[in-house]
């Protein structure tokens, strides 16, 4: 089964799984737009989306692993949901957003498809927070295992906004991972919470990899926002210097198409 990926923006990819099209965490709109993600917390938009909006056509599903946060579901991300068929995210996403299908964590649903047979997504934890921080604050977020028939390798895991946490073992003790991608960023607000982050750095990135094992390695979730912390080049250096990560990760090129 041929597998692609297209980084669009942000935590937004293209995942093409044979003929069937996947889209995740839409953030569709132009950049230099200054946003409130709640609690305080203000950042502003610096990448504009690697494809326009008229190439993302016949899209069958969405995963959007929350809906509270314009970094992963901005305006025109909430606009470009309402026509696609299949939303899933979280239960609170689905109570504030018609269409939306939520999900507790390790709940599956399946999906009827004849593109891609035997298509379940599950709901996987994600801690969006620093430890310290109560959820109510950053709000509640899942990643997602995609499984389907055929796969010999494993499955597909993503990740969703997260710190590395005691759930990435339950994921790794309940699945064999064939591609990983995961959300980094090391995403700070350093006037609310100082160096607290709420998503991953490199350094969490790896000790996830070291737990997980994936056959691949997708960083994703990187760069495009100013409540980002580490710096591209850093994540790059990081991962190419460790042994865990060094032939496993691929760097996606914005807008261009990778296979997998």
């Amino acid at each position: 089964m041929n597998i692609s990926i297209t980084h669009i923006d942000t935590a937004c990819i293209l995942l093409e799984i044979g003929g069937y099209r996947i889209l995740t965490d839409p953030t569709l709109d132009a950049a230099e737009h200054l946003y409130h993600h709640g609690f305080g917390a203000i950042s502003r938009k610096l990448d504009n989306p690697a494809l326009p909006l008229r190439d993302l056509t016949n899209i069958d599903l969405i995963l959007l692993s929350h809906h509270q946060h314009k970094d992963n579901f901005d305006t025109n991300g909430k606009a470009f949901t309402a026509k696609v068929p299949h939303v899933l995210s979280t239960i609170n996403a689905s109570k504030a957003i018609n269409g939306i299908t939520g999900l507790k964590e390790w709940q599956t649903q399946s999906i009827p498809t004849t593109k891609l047979p035997n298509l379940r997504i599950t709901a996987t934890p994600a801690q969006h927070r620093p430890s310290w921080i109560p959820e109510f604050v950053s709000g509640k977020v899942i990643g997602f295992v995609i499984e389907f028939d055929g796969q010999e390798n494993g499955v597909i895991y993503i990740s969703g906004d997260t710190v590395y946490f005691k759930g990435i073992d339950e994921v790794g003790r309940r699945y064999k991972i064939d591609i990983g991608i995961f959300h980094v960023g090391a995403v700070q607000f350093r006037y609310l919470s100082g160096f607290g982050e709420y998503t991953m750095d490199s350094a969490g990135l790896i000790k996830a990899v070291s737990v997980l094992n994936p056959n691949k390695v997708i960083p994703i979730h990187s760069r495009g926002w100013s409540h980002f912390k580490e710096k591209e080049s850093t994540l790059k250096e990081a991962l190419m210097g460790n042994a865990i990560t060094r032939d496993r990760t691929v760097f996606l090129r914005s807008g261009e198409s990778t296979d997998i």
